[in-house]
């Protein structure tokens, strides 16, 4: 679990520094981020802070707060689930760099990455030279985490015969 009041007070200071606000709304959103410890959406988040807050916030709300998250590099919105995750380098002073998302398909478990910069030029220039230019060079990859491959169970079944017709008649 994360250090909730150190990533709290880091984002009121950032914030102070930007002449930003930090709202009670921006607090609860953050704080479920942080809680959940996982991606969520923003109707997620509305149904998570009524459960474990016990408080009700609206879905716009939550996305203005989301956007402002993000705007601010201390969210990411991973575009493939149309889900929110905390920074992984929230507390960090350094550059975040292009943010790359390992995502396990079985637990939803994620791992947040920099993407080394020379990967991405190439991915722009190879790009490029399809016609095409990199809007939002973040990467979200499906994997399988080492704990759910250790436990899945091997595949036992050693009949190849694909074959299911099972039509007997007889003329």
């Amino acid at each position: 679990m994360r250090d909730i009041e150190a990533i709290i007070e880091h984002v009121k200071q950032s914030c102070k520094t930007n002449g930003q606000q930090f709202t009670a709304k921006r607090l609860l959103i953050l704080r479920a981020l942080v809680h959940a410890d996982k991606a969520l959406s923003a109707y997620e988040l509305v149904d998570y802070c009524k459960v474990h807050f016990d408080q009700h916030v609206q879905a716009m709300s939550v996305y203005r707060v989301l956007d402002f998250l993000e705007q601010q590099h201390l969210a990411h919105k991973l575009q493939v689930s149309n889900k929110y995750i905390l920074c992984d380098h929230i507390l960090c002073e350094h550059e975040h760099g292009i943010p790359q998302f390992l995502i396990c398909s079985k637990c939803d478990k994620i791992s947040e990455q920099t993407i080394n910069p020379t990967i991405i030029q190439d991915l722009q220039s190879h790009a490029k030279q399809e016609g095409f230019t990199v809007v939002t060079p973040q990467l979200e990859i499906n994997c399988v985490c080492d704990e759910c491959a250790d436990t899945e169970e091997p595949n036992t079944n050693t009949n190849t015969n694909t074959n299911t017709n099972t039509n007997t008649n007889k003329r």
